[in-house]
């Protein structure tokens, strides 16, 4: 599949949250959302009515990634709020495949996050419920982080398993991608994106998103030339 770029409205500036989004609303394939309560996470960020107002003032599909305790009971009105996809943590939910089925019956993708100290082999009986797995390249709760190298081996375990499975399962990783990463990323096998800092830092943000699906890009097809 394509390579696709999801900009992380958590290194946006809030007070012109709409004016950011604009800046690569012709460009960016999702807006990531991260969703974090204090609790599951040490930070504290946006919630429902802040998903409801950018899904109605947007035309990008929002990608929520929700870092909170007790998905199983908030993340379907996440997906009835507008979201066209709603990740998970495996670490914080009780009755995933019931969540994760629900989320689908409201018409969202659903994703599966597990954070860089978790085994993604654990999860494989998961994938049949799943269209997104996302791979943690830091630990979850604050933006602007220096990328884990030690987690590119179980991203390629992860593409490896998501390929024995068949299913058209995309393969998202959050956190520290930049121009220096991204390649590495794609190599390792995925194809899903999120950029924060190295998008909202950038003096082009457009530009930016451009350049990081080139780089992927380029890292896949020097990989399938060798």
């Amino acid at each position: 599949m394509d390579m696709q770029i999801s900009p992380s409205m958590l290194a946006a500036d809030f007070a012109r949250l709409a004016d950011n989004v604009a800046m690569v609303a012709d460009v960016a394939d999702w807006l990531h959302v991260d969703v974090m309560d204090g609790h599951f996470v040490p930070n504290i960020t946006v919630g429902l009515p802040v998903v409801e107002a950018m899904h109605k003032n947007t035309g990008l599909p929002l990608d929520c990634h929700l870092m909170i305790a007790d998905p199983d009971r908030w993340a379907p009105d996440y997906a009835a709020a507008g979201a066209a996809n709603v990740t998970i943590h495996a670490e914080a939910a009780s009755a995933p495949v019931r969540t994760l089925r629900e989320i689908r019956s409201l018409g969202a993708r659903a994703g599966l996050a597990i954070n860089p100290g978790t085994a993604v082999e654990p999860y494989s009986d998961l994938l049949p419920e799943i269209d997104m797995l996302l791979v943690m390249t830091v630990e979850p709760g604050f933006g602007g982080q220096h990328f884990l190298d030690l987690v590119l081996p179980k991203l390629a375990r992860a593409r490896e398993l998501i390929s024995r499975h068949g299913g058209e399962v995309w393969l998202q990783v959050d956190g520290g991608v930049s121009e220096d990463t991204i390649g590495r990323c794609a190599e390792a096998g995925a194809d899903v994106f999120v950029a924060g800092t190295a998008v909202f830092g950038a003096s082009d943000p457009a530009a930016a998103v451009e350049y990081l699906r080139r780089t992927a890009q380029a890292a896949v097809t020097r990989q399938a030339a060798r």
